[in-house]
């Protein structure tokens, strides 16, 4: 089972929470995180694009670093860690894209793949005035599909003469080709969104919910699976969970308390103000889960709270899932979160049996 994590490249991570640790991002910060994952052998790691925050009293995303400038320099500081960066396809073209993820194959070769983020936020776009209205909830994954296959294209061929209703490659250069394949991440719930997955990506999100429900994920990842048989195709899940971590279960408990009691309602209003806009999103859709009441604090993802032993369980809960091919994992302070999953954790894990005991530090 792949273990990764999901690097923290925007302020405060993923708990919208005056009581949770309040940090900035930085290029130090995530070279710490991924030196220490990378350590401990997990085997991934993904930042997202985020170009506007929440707001509220913890200025939630407010402060973003760029994805691919990001992953960049840490594939220059990695050796053997995967790494994903994150496309805001309505910001750049996919020619260039394709050609940034080369540069970046070219440092970190065969460790590098492309997150497609189509977008859900309005105000991230409407900012620059690029924002194409909200038909575009409608054919996202229209455009995300010929945005896919002008990058596949250029990777395979070194050219792209696609023609499509909204890409249009004429005799499209680019050389050198990137050493190997060159993966593709993608985050679809809907329907057609995990259509699109199935028959482009080599990977899908799977968001859990709830707490300490590690099972939650089973009816996302039995419709991945059963549209990636319809592709022909094997798109695997990487499921996505927070951890809160301590020697017993009780001190867990009570710091995920202090995190709820301390939610920032002003950024969760805007977070739930700005999903409200898909006004087409099916029941499966992102922007119908994040804003449920229950664990809003972190997104709505799926949260493990308890003892080392504890979460080591439902992380193999989560592994044995049919269709689960990685777990993309959150902490509430990341640094102190590394070293408390890569030496009290993993080796508790049946599914990590592989990976031996972490090297003194």
């Amino acid at each position: 089972m792949e273990i990764g994590v999901f690097i923290p490249i925007g302020n405060n991570g993923w708990l919208i929470s005056t009581a949770s640790p309040q940090y900035q991002p930085s290029f130090a910060l995530n070279k710490a995180i991924i030196q220490k994952a990378e350590s401990y052998d997990l085997d991934f790691a993904l930042s997202m694009i985020k170009l506007r925050g929440f707001g509220g009293k913890t200025e939630f995303w407010d402060h973003n670093l760029e994805s691919f400038t990001l992953m960049a320099g840490l594939a220059a500081v990695t050796t053997k860690i995967k790494l994903f960066a994150s496309s805001a396809i309505l910001t750049l073209p996919p020619a260039l894209v394709a050609r940034m993820a080369t540069t970046i194959d070219s440092i970190a070769p065969g460790r590098f793949g492309v997150n497609i983020v189509t977008g859900w936020q309005e105000a991230e776009y409407s900012q620059m005035n690029i924002w194409p209205g909200n038909a575009y909830f409608g054919y996202r994954y229209d455009y995300a599909t010929e945005y896919v296959q002008v990058m596949k294209d250029l990777w395979a061929n070194g050219v792209s003469n696609f023609k499509g209703k909204h890409f249009t490659m004429t005799d499209c250069k680019m050389s050198p080709k990137p050493s190997g394949d060159i993966k593709i991440v993608a985050a679809g719930q809907s329907g057609r969104g995990l259509e699109f997955a199935s028959q482009y990506a080599d990977f899908n999100f799977a968001m859990g919910s709830g707490i300490n429900t590690p099972t939650n994920i089973k009816e996302g990842n039995e419709r991945l699976v059963e549209a990636s048989e319809k592709a022909g195709r094997d798109c695997g899940a990487y499921v996505l969970f927070m951890v809160i971590a301590e020697e017993t279960d009780g001190a867990a408990e009570a710091k995920w308390k202090e995190y709820r009691d301390g939610a920032d309602v002003d950024a969760l209003a805007w977070m739930a103000d700005q999903g409200s806009k898909d006004t087409k999103a099916d029941s499966n859709a992102t922007v119908k889960t994040i804003n449920l009441p229950e664990g809003a604090v972190n997104l709505n993802m799926g949260t493990l709270v308890g003892s080392y032993a504890k979460v080591a369980g439902m992380l193999d809960e989560i592994a044995e899932i049919p269709g689960t091919k990685g777990i993309m994992l959150t902490f509430d302070d990341f640094l102190i979160g590394m070293d408390k999953f890569g030496e009290n954790i993993q080796p508790l894990m049946k599914c990590r049996a592989h990976i031996g005991a972490p090297a003194a530090a």
